[in-house]
């Protein structure tokens, strides 16, 4: 493991993740749009969040990686590769929570993994899951009903996704309203 980063920066992130899934086509250009979208976001998030924000949202994904995979549900596989990074314990559970992760990960029995990364339930996490929610597959902007539908279209209707898509979708689109009143605020 290396050492401890006490200040994750949005450049070592970007670094950490174009070795993990800079090789994954369309799951990369997701991944840079949706760092871009959150740099363009970071009004909405306390000025001290702001890079970790962005640092997030180029990690978000990263548990798709094949050093990552463990569980087979990238969220937490990806907290837990940047805890073996020595991320700090705040961007790793933003990762592990990222657009009502934990909802689809009660349908893997993974509730108690999930549980060493809690959801801290702020403008910061609310920001990294607009961003990521606003953006498409293959890096294209899109609307937060397209983005949900797409995502069932891809996994199917028999997916975890699918089974809990009726706890999910409100939970992203009331985190969309948030951070549009919050937009809409800093205007």
């Amino acid at each position: 493991m290396s050492s401890v980063l006490l200040r994750p920066t949005a450049d070592a992130a970007r670094e950490l993740a174009h070795r993990v899934i800079g090789g994954l086509g369309n799951r990369w250009l997701h991944t840079a749009a949706v760092a871009a979208r959150a740099a363009r976001l970071a009004t909405v998030v306390p000025a001290e969040d702001r890079e970790i924000l962005v640092a997030s949202a180029w990690l978000h994904d990263i548990g798709y990686g094949e050093l990552a995979r463990a569980t087979g549900f990238h969220p937490l596989d990806g907290a837990r590769l940047l805890d073996r990074h020595g991320w700090p314990a705040r961007v790793s559970g933003l990762v592990a929570n990222h657009s009502g992760a934990c909802f689809v990960a009660a349908v893997h029995g993974l509730e108690a993994e999930m549980a060493d990364y809690p959801d801290e339930a702020s403008a910061t996490s609310d920001a990294l899951t607009y961003a990521d929610q606003t953006v498409g597959a293959r890096g294209e902007p899109l609307g937060i009903d397209a983005r949900i539908a797409d995502m069932l279209h891809r996994h199917g209707p028999g997916s975890p996704n699918a089974a809990v898509a009726h706890l999910r979708t409100p939970h992203i689109r009331a985190i969309a309203d948030r951070v549009q009143t919050r937009l809409s605020a800093a205007l």
